[in-house]
């Protein structure tokens, strides 16, 4: 028998029954259109979510680190995914404004957890330079860094010095006064090698006994030494008879360190930027035939002072690495702890070989075979030589780890270079 297709007025009122019947069914269960509106959005907000995660590569919470930051008289601990200092401030909202300090710099990265972050924020300084008085804002802790920070220029001969503000009204300074003495520049042509210099000597005499020049007898200074000094003065010092070489060489920079227990170990920060100096050798030879047979030094002249460079050096063992000092492993062996420890199980002391991602809890027991712990020891029964609390106790496996690096490389340094060398140990 033929089926008779349905024409289009009995197509829509069958549309019409349906709705219908939909709204009565709908209308005597009054709560189902919120359940079912909160089951879409449910499911659309998950199917957003996963798909960011799909298409952005959004790493997972166990990336974070836990960065302590101390600023405006208060201190913020929060877990970052942000790879540089610059980009967690950035993120926080935590502005800069000229003069402040941050250390580590903003380029820092951030590689550990309990990483340590201190702002200094700026406070007014004034800097007098001779009749020249100025206002900037800084946080640096020396006056040379003051001085760079607000872009004047200071030779390394200057004498700049710090001393406290009289009158904070009249000088609209806090605290803090930077005095630059300036150096004078002259000129010393040392047996025809010009040398320039500066100084802060008043007369000839002065400068050559300032440089260590010796005046051996014969030779001629001009002008005479008691002629008093002024800018770009140019003393001549000449030898008769023989013949003289001179030499330029680099001095090399000065570095001084200062530990600080407010930032992290293994992070460092530069408090004053040093740079090296120079130094002209001037050496006498003796002539055979016109021919250099031996040659004598005669003066060494510190052309220009070396600067030195301030460095602070994190210290701060809080956290979990804090451990390395409690398990008796000396401090020269830090770096090397924490990169193997890091590589191997992201300090994490309960975490079992082929476990990924964050620290998971202590399971109640060990695997009996594969890595655990800090170090990944194999098995992980074989820390119980070191106490019975092996299994959960970060200290107790940091001692086993250490008897182990020392066993099996001989140092915690060469069981580093094994691990660059093979990535295990």
């Amino acid at each position: 028998m033929t089926k008779k297709l349905p024409n289009a007025t009995s197509v829509f009122n069958l549309a019409r029954f349906k709705r219908h019947r939909a709204g009565i069914f709908i209308g005597r269960r009054p709560l189902l259109v919120p359940i079912i509106t909160f089951a879409l959005l449910t499911t659309a907000t998950a199917a957003g979510f996963t798909g960011s995660r799909f298409f952005h590569h959004t790493p997972p919470r166990s990336d974070a680190r836990i960065v302590i930051i101390s600023h405006d008289h208060q201190q913020q601990v929060v877990p970052s995914r942000e790879a540089t200092v610059g980009g967690l401030l950035k993120k926080l909202n935590i502005s800069l404004q000229p003069g402040d300090v941050v250390e580590p710099a903003t380029t820092a990265t951030i590689s550990q957890d309990d990483f340590r972050v201190n702002i200094y924020r700026a406070v007014p300084v004034q800097i007098r330079d001779g009749a020249k008085v100025s206002y900037t804002f800084s946080a640096a802790t020396t006056a040379r860094s003051i001085a760079r920070q607000a872009d004047t220029t200071v030779y390394a001969e200057d004498i700049i010095a710090t001393q406290p503000v009289d009158d904070f009204i009249k000088t609209n300074a806090i605290g803090k006064e930077v005095v630059i003495d300036r150096s004078v520049p002259v000129s010393i042509n040392l047996y025809g090698t010009p040398l320039a210099i500066r100084t802060h000597a008043d007369t000839v005499a002065e400068l050559i006994a300032q440089k260590k020049i010796v005046v051996a007898k014969g030779d001629q200074i001009t002008p005479a030494p008691t002629t008093p000094l002024t800018p770009n003065t140019q003393v001549f010092i000449t030898r008769n008879g023989t013949k003289v070489e001179s030499v330029t060489e680099d001095i090399a920079m000065p570095i001084q360190t200062i530990s600080d227990p407010t930032l992290a170990y293994g992070t460092n920060a530069i408090r004053q930027a040093g740079s090296p100096g120079k130094q002209v050798i001037t050496y006498q030879d003796t002539l055979k035939n016109d021919i250099v047979v031996s040659r004598t030094v005669i003066q060494k002249v510190i052309t220009q002072q070396p600067v030195t460079q301030i460095v602070v050096i994190g210290s701060s063992l809080s956290g979990i690495k804090g451990d390395m000092q409690l398990a008796g492993i000396a401090p020269g062996d830090y770096e090397y702890v924490d990169y193997i420890v890091s590589h191997e199980s992201g300090w994490c002391p309960t975490k079992a070989q082929g476990q990924y991602g964050g620290c998971p809890p202590y399971a109640g027991s060990v695997p009996s075979y594969g890595g655990y712990g800090l170090c990944q020891s194999t098995p992980g029964s074989k820390m119980a030589s070191a106490g019975a609390d092996w299994a959960t106790n970060p200290v107790t496996q940091l001692r086993w780890c250490a008897g182990y690096a020392t066993s099996r490389y001989g140092s915690w340094g060469a069981a580093y270079n094994h691990w660059l060398n093979n990535h295990n140990w």
